[in-house]
């Protein structure tokens, strides 16, 4: 499930890649691929548990660590790439996990 839709994001998000996303000298080398499969694995978890609550923790956990980057490089398209990649994110992992729940009634 977490392969799969880090193919799906990224084909979806390159149309947007902005211009000043370069490889960053600071950042671990491929840390944005295991931050997104780890989301995505805690955010159905959290669906398949039922605790909803969580995933607006970890949103806006995330949010919080982004903040200071995105505000002190004052670049809009980066900003608008990473929610973009977020919320695609988070939107997959729900729907896999609402319909996880659905099969797992059913079974």
């Amino acid at each position: 499930m977490v392969s799969v839709s880090s193919i799906i994001i990224k084909i979806i998000i390159t149309q947007w890649n902005p211009e000043s996303k370069k490889e960053n000298g600071d950042s671990l080398a491929k840390a944005g691929r295991y931050i997104g499969i780890l989301e995505r694995l805690f955010v159905f978890v959290f669906v398949i548990t039922n605790h909803w609550e969580a995933i607006g923790f970890l949103l806006a956990a995330k949010s919080v660590f982004r903040f200071g980057d995105l505000s002190s490089s004052k670049d809009r398209k980066l900003t608008e790439y990473i929610l973009i990649g977020t919320l695609l994110s988070f939107g997959f992992a729900i729907l896999i996990g609402i319909l996880y729940r659905y099969l797992a009634t059913l079974i």
